[in-house]
């Protein structure tokens, strides 16, 4: 993979938590294939690529894709604008953690133990998505800059769609720290646009 591949496709696990974040709240709807590969990729610690974290396939990260897409494009009529708005603010708590070392210590103490539920359950079983949940909760939720999460207040206020929301929100912060990881930039947003689409569109179409 190229460093701009590399960068989109961390950049699409980014969007694709974010798209994923969007539906449960609007329709508290949420595909298991998409939930096991967002939560996989928080247990992934030594992968050989970027993709690898995604499980190895493009595919699974179509829908980020698209929506990182529409917010290159600045195209009004398909810009996805709560995953957009999602999506930057998890670039944006990505940095604040980037600072806080006694946060980063508690998410490396309690990965081992999800990943350990996860072996034992399956990567998307409710206990795994509560565990990562809590942990988001625990850490990066007490931030003063924090993720208002807009949609219908009944799937809002259903214990399971509140875990499943905070724990993609942790999936969506690790792809960003992975962005960074790999050398991306906020200004590459605004200055490499056309250039990031020209390396985008191929990866979407697989």
């Amino acid at each position: 993979m190229t460093p701009i591949q590399e960068q989109l496709t961390a950049l699409g696990g980014v969007f694709q938590a974010a798209v994923l974040v969007d539906r449960i709240a609007k329709t508290g709807q949420s595909s298991e294939a998409a939930m096991t590969c967002m939560l996989g990729s928080l247990l992934v610690l030594d992968p050989k690529d970027t993709l690898d974290v995604y499980g190895g396939d493009d595919l699974n990260l179509r829908e980020g894709y698209r929506a990182l897409a529409s917010a290159l494009e600045r195209d009004p009529a398909t810009l996805q604008r709560e995953p957009l708005r999602y999506a930057l603010s998890m670039l944006g708590l990505e940095r604040q953690l980037a600072k806080r070392d006694d946060m980063l210590e508690i998410i490396g103490k309690r990965l081992p133990q999800i990943q350990s539920q996860a072996e034992h359950f399956g990567v998307a079983h409710e206990n795994v998505v509560s565990a990562c949940g809590a942990l988001y909760q625990d850490t990066l939720s007490t931030l003063r800059q924090r993720i208002q999460v807009h949609g219908d207040m009944r799937n809002l206020q259903q214990p399971n769609n509140a875990s499943k929301i905070r724990a993609l929100l942790l999936t969506g912060i690790r792809s960003a720290r992975l962005w960074r990881q790999v050398g991306g930039h906020r200004w590459q947003l605004v200055v490499s646009r056309r250039k990031l689409l020209k390396e985008l569109y191929p990866l979407m179409h697989g």
